[in-house]
């Protein structure tokens, strides 16, 4: 079950956390795995423990807000691995302001991190996975995408670039259906990575967002890389157009 088996995955955002998880997780079901990030010793120190299961790695430095980061490193995944199947849209980030006063940068930069960047590379992947009428997208959003109970104050950049990536996720799911391409999201909720260390090393923080929790404690990368997982599997091979939140409950309260 959720054999990958010579399939090749393409991780983005993959120096740490979720999308760090997920390349092992990837890797251990037998997936090649392309490994991208800014970070590329970080990426270094990733492969080593790819190899170490046994299974092909190929790094690679790249850039998620400019286009041409993006299209080198998916053609070299391509030419490295013979093919290209699997498309874990991770790469992301926050940049958390009042938006009374928050820049042009500010939002800039994380849109374009977490939206159009996911978008060129769905578009750069779902071209080669078209070749062989196959393929597996998956967008790493978040359950702070703009739906009910689902925002925090501060977040406007970071919320509308989750949503928008939700939106992406279901209109691409439509257009790339007629070639075999299936296109997901994840939406994880709090998860201990970099990126939320500072929300649960303020106490008034951590309590206030475990009381919305049902389940009264935050996720591992290791839950969210087993829905990535399972998307990217054959057992989904029904399943496109869909956000699968893993967040303790927090959506549903």
């Amino acid at each position: 079950m959720f054999d990958l088996t010579n399939k090749v995955a393409f991780v983005t955002g993959a120096s740490s956390g979720i999308g760090r998880g997920t390349a092992l997780a990837l890797a251990k079901q037998g997936a090649k795995v392309a490994i991208a990030a800014r970070r590329i010793e970080k990426l270094e120190e990733l492969a080593c423990e790819i190899r170490a299961l046994g299974k092909e790695v190929l790094v690679l430095q790249m850039d998620i807000t400019k286009i041409h980061d993006i299209k080198a490193a998916t053609k070299k995944a391509e030419e490295t691995f013979g093919r290209f199947d699997i498309l874990v849209n991770n790469a992301g980030m926050n940049a958390f302001a009042s938006s009374f006063r928050m820049t042009e940068e500010q939002w800039d930069t994380v849109i374009d991190t977490n939206l159009k960047g996911c978008f060129f590379t769905a578009q750069y992947a779902a071209r080669k996975m078209a070749k062989n009428a196959w393929g597996r997208i998956i967008n790493i959003a978040s359950m702070l995408s703009g739906g009910v109970g689902s925002a925090l104050p501060g977040e406007a950049n970071y919320c509308s670039s989750k949503g928008g990536l939700v939106g992406m996720t279901a209109a691409l799911a439509l257009e790339f259906a007629p070639f075999g391409i299936l296109v997901n999201a994840i939406g994880p909720g709090f998860v201990s990575t970099e990126m939320t260390q500072k929300w649960q090393a303020e106490s008034e923080y951590n309590t206030m967002f475990l009381q919305r929790i049902p389940m009264k404690r935050f996720g591992t990368v290791d839950e969210i890389a087993a829905g990535v997982v399972f998307l990217a599997s054959d057992e989904a091979s029904y399943i496109t157009g869909v956000t699968l939140y893993i967040d303790g409950g927090w959506t549903a309260a």
